[in-house]
């Protein structure tokens, strides 16, 4: 089926279309992240405890001290990694400029008097500048318990969702449709060991697997991507193993054999193509598992480190202000998980109706 008769009927499904809209934007905005967050150093990591806990809306003035000596970053790592901060932030009540000094009130919080600090306007390379170096802040979404910008580190940890699901998507490909396409070909003894392995993995509970995997490899973002993709080959190998089986036996394959084509060629050539349609389903819903994998993983403590931004550590963090006026710390991070794992969920069964040729 051409690629624009599926995206057509796609379109035609309000469900299939929007989740495919939903991830759209999550993975544009996972891309260009730091060009769209507030807070653009690595990680989105900029701390300020005088500001924990703060709620959706809160704006404060800060006064930003340049530093010295910052490392120059290029077009594309700082697309990649974020820019390293250039400035001292610091959070403040009120300031009075008073040559040759500037004085200024530490923010800390409405119910108490900040201390009062002067600093030589010396201190601000090329002069002090009122535009330059005094801002006020909103953050949208409030602040985490750390002080850090919430809105930033959502958006920004779409980016770890997205990896994860692509990298493991991509490893259990690798894996499953080689094996799959071996054993459901040469069948006989071939398919005996094959499926007997995948029976063995299969019969592994999926969570426990990938935690031991994990703790075998050792704590880490890229540790997930080979934990969650080892895992996610069988039932990408089960459904090519099928497909093989039923396909082997068309005509034009057993034309391929009598003209003399090699195994190889016949595989990869003539049975998988007609093979994919049930593997880009499969795939989508393997990319919604994926994310809830690492989403566990992470809440667990086992996934993304400290201070990557991601979703299931985000949850960790602020769980315990579920039963306060502070939950939607949590449950803004759980949103978002549930939101682009519905998209997924809702593609692939588009996806489904949309490549099924029983369907008129």
């Amino acid at each position: 089926m051409e690629k624009a008769g599926v995206l057509k009927k796609i379109s035609k499904d309000p469900l299939g279309a929007g989740g495919m809209v939903i991830i759209l934007l999550a993975f544009l905005v996972s891309v260009f992240a730091y060009w769209l967050i507030p807070d653009n150093t690595p990680n989105a990591n900029e701390m300020h405890l005088a500001l924990a806990n703060r709620n959706p809306g809160f704006k404060v003035q800060v006064l930003k001290m340049p530093l010295q000596n910052v490392p120059q970053t290029g077009f594309v790592d700082a697309m990649v990694n974020g820019t390293p901060p250039r400035y001292e932030v610091i959070p403040i009540q009120n300031f009075e400029l008073a040559p040759p000094n500037i004085g200024y009130t530490e923010y800390t919080g409405e119910a108490e008097a900040g201390v009062w600090k002067e600093i030589a306007l010396s201190e601000f390379k090329g002069g002090f500048n009122e535009a330059q170096h005094l801002e006020y802040r909103t953050y949208l979404l409030g602040t985490d318990k750390y002080g850090r910008d919430l809105l930033s580190r959502i958006l920004l940890g779409a980016r770890v969702s997205f990896a994860v699901g692509f990298i493991s998507v991509l490893i259990s490909l690798l894996i499953g449709i080689p094996m799959g396409a071996i054993a459901g070909y040469y069948g006989g003894w071939v398919d005996k060991v094959v499926m007997w392995f995948i029976n063995v993995v299969w019969s592994i509970p999926t969570l426990l697997m990938v935690i031991a995997i994990t703790l075998a490899l050792g704590k880490g973002f890229w540790q997930v991507f080979i934990a969650v993709g080892f895992t996610m080959w069988v039932e990408v190998a089960r459904i090519v193993r099928g497909q093989v089986l039923s396909i082997r036996e068309k005509e034009y394959v057993q034309a391929a054999r009598v003209l003399g084509f090699g195994d190889r060629q016949i595989i990869f050539r003539h049975i998988l193509p007609n093979a994919l349609a049930p593997v880009i389903v499969i795939s989508a819903a393997n990319f919604a598992a994926a994310i809830l994998i690492e989403s566990g993983l992470s809440f667990l403590g086992i996934g993304a480190q400290p201070p990557m931004p991601s979703w299931g550590s985000m949850i960790k963090d602020h769980y315990a202000y579920l039963i306060v006026d502070k939950a939607y710390l949590a449950i803004a991070p759980g949103v978002a998980i549930m939101l682009l794992v519905l998209s997924f969920m809702m593609l692939g069964n588009s996806l489904r109706d949309a490549l099924d040729v029983r369907r008129v």
